[in-house]
């Protein structure tokens, strides 16, 4: 999850948007992250998968509105199945006992300390 993260994390920090055919890339190899292992995931591992499939639907709901043609559809579709895996670790997170209020301070102070440091 650590590379997925620090990979959004450079995205987020760019000062241009990647083209679709990146972005498709992107979210097919986090899909398949997901579907692989989500159930594995630690603790912190979910607060990483949130960060990256919250950006990736607002960023894919962004970009459907500034869109035209085929490439709308497509957007949304990621817009929305990024929601309900956001979903799904929302409700993770409230199992472990975070209320919405630490969840959002956390997502917050993800975007402000920016991607992991290499050990």
């Amino acid at each position: 999850m650590e590379e997925l993260y620090n990979q959004i994390q450079g995205y987020l920090n760019m000062d241009e948007e990647i083209p679709f055919e990146e972005f498709d890339q992107f979210y097919k190899k986090v899909l398949d992250v997901l579907n692989e292992r989500n159930e594995q995931f630690t603790e912190e591992d979910i607060w990483k998968a949130l960060f990256i499939v919250e950006n990736l639907m607002s960023n894919a709901d962004a970009r459907s509105k500034e869109t035209k043609g085929a490439l709308v559809k497509k957007y949304k579709k990621m817009a929305k199945r990024n929601e309900l895996w956001a979903k799904n670790f929302v409700v993770r997170l409230h199992k472990f006992g975070y209320n919405d209020d630490q969840i959002n301070a956390r997502f917050e102070k993800m975007f402000e300390d920016g991607p992991v440091e290499a050990n």
